[in-house]
């Protein structure tokens, strides 16, 4: 189901080889947030200002997508149909390792054919929130995962403002404001910032609108 011509491999809903986002992911006592901009590009062209990047692999577990639209999308997609019926055979919802090493084992069978990086994040009842990156077929645990173009301009910031052992508040508000930070910067991130929060009571899904993303300059 994954296999493309030479042509469509080169070029994706970005148009290039450059995952052309800003996706990141953080671990707070008893949760994570995950957050990402919204802007699909192909070349230089915007072709979608308010993609929903952010995508469910399960109740407690989501994915936020970079690379190609269509590849990313496609991974989460199969996952979410393997871990629907992993939780009818076992009558348990699943664990996020689970679907981060289902992730990994995709994304690098296909790694010639697809062109897609996922941060994979949620929560389970034996390691509460966690946040894995699976770039490459590679497959680690860490308390923040930032990916996607935009990323390259937020590592300073991101070095700095971590802080371990913040709050559920501390962390939505990390994120915000890296993903604001990218996007003033990269080209090719921009739009809203879709978030979501997941702890053991809840799901909480939040738009950001760009008048309302902070700023770090005079106007």
């Amino acid at each position: 189901i994954f296999k493309k011509s030479a042509p469509e491999r080169q070029y994706g809903v970005h148009g290039d080889l450059h995952p052309q986002t800003t996706i990141i992911a953080v671990e707070f006592n008893g949760g994570i947030v995950i957050g990402s901009d919204s802007r699909v590009s192909a070349g230089e062209a915007i072709v979608n200002r308010v993609m929903d990047k952010l995508s469910p692999l399960h109740e407690k577990i989501y994915c936020a997508l970079s690379g190609s639209a269509a590849d990313a999308q496609a991974i989460a997609d199969v996952v979410n149909y393997e871990l629907d019926l992993h939780c009818v055979e076992m009558g348990e919802l699943p664990l996020v390792v689970a679907a981060a090493n289902r992730v990994r084992k995709i994304s690098y069978k296909y790694k010639e054919e697809m062109m897609a990086n996922l941060i994979v994040a949620g929560w389970d009842r034996k390691k509460g929130g966690q946040v894995y990156g699976t770039l490459g077929g590679m497959l680690i645990q860490q308390l923040f995962v930032i990916g996607g173009s935009g990323s390259t301009y937020i590592y300073g910031y991101v070095d700095s403002a971590y802080k371990p052992g913040m709050t559920r508040e501390e962390c939505r508000q990390f994120v915000t404001n890296a993903l604001a930070l990218a996007m003033n910067r990269d080209g090719s991130s921009g739009g809203v910032a879709y978030l979501v929060t997941i702890d053991e009571k809840s799901t909480e899904e939040k738009v950001i609108l760009g008048n309302d993303l902070p700023k770090f300059y005079d106007e």
